[in-house]
């Protein structure tokens, strides 16, 4: 496939992840990822970056089932972080491709454990600590301009609506931002 429209997926994703950290809900902010996620794994596959395709699609079906976090109580459940988890570990073995393998599977485990608590500034704080770093560095190393956009992007969005809302204000731990 051109190398453009490859690289033009990848910058569609982008649109999606600015958007995720400037809304006010965390249900909103896993919707917008999931489709971001669903952008870059399609770029991914069609790069041949399987380690970070197959973590997306895992990332995507953690934020499908944390938009039920509230309604299923078996969402909530250390089991079924842990069964995440493993599936990421599974993922990282079965598509190996070096110590560049690692950054999926940290940068999506960490955050994993920071989307769990359904609290905002532990949410944020995962993604900039850990998440956005391991996966610009991915994204650098596999050649995704989008991604490394994207991940840029997600800093810069995540520090603004530190800004925006206040970080106090996103201590809840009931999913959503108090008003500055």
């Amino acid at each position: 496939m051109n190398a453009w429209i490859v690289q033009g997926i990848g910058f569609v994703g982008v649109l999606f992840f600015l958007l995720s950290y400037q809304v006010k809900t965390n249900r909103g902010l896993f919707l917008c990822q999931s489709l971001g996620c669903g952008m870059f794994v399609l770029q991914f596959g069609l790069m041949g970056a399987l380690s970070g395709c197959a973590s997306l699609i895992v990332n995507m079906l953690r934020n499908v089932l944390l938009l039920k976090y509230r309604d299923w109580a078996w969402v909530r459940s250390k089991v079924t972080l842990g069964a995440v988890i493993a599936a990421l570990a599974v993922i990282l073995y079965c598509t190996w491709a070096g110590p560049v393998s690692l950054l999926p599977f940290i940068g999506v485990t960490v955050s994993s454990i920071g989307y769990w608590t359904n609290n905002p500034q532990k949410i944020r704080l995962s993604q900039i600590a850990c998440n956005s770093p391991a996966s610009l560095l991915y994204d650098i190393l596999i050649g995704s301009w989008g991604g490394v956009l994207s991940e840029s992007m997600t800093i810069i969005s995540i520090l603004v609506s530190i800004y925006r809302f206040g970080w106090k204000n996103m201590e809840s731990s009931d999913g959503s931002i108090a008003e500055k």
